[in-house]
């Protein structure tokens, strides 16, 4: 059961995978650059797993 609020705390491999979904959406001008930095860096400021979702959802596919 998950006892920290606000949710599990991410990993840097799950930052990782979100910086590649991240690039990835770039390449096929799903995200402008402007928005790509944005997100990378809120990639690496990211503490819970719940914020790193965030950062994808609206994007296609899954994250996990």
């Amino acid at each position: 059961m998950d006892t920290e609020p606000g949710g599990t705390r991410a990993s840097d491999r799950e930052r990782a995978l979100v910086i590649e979904r991240l690039t990835r959406a770039l390449e096929h001008g799903r995200l402008s650059l402007a928005e790509y930095d944005e997100r990378v860096a809120a990639t690496y400021a990211a503490v819970r797993r719940d914020e790193l979702a965030r950062l994808t959802d609206d994007l296609p596919g899954r994250l996990w």
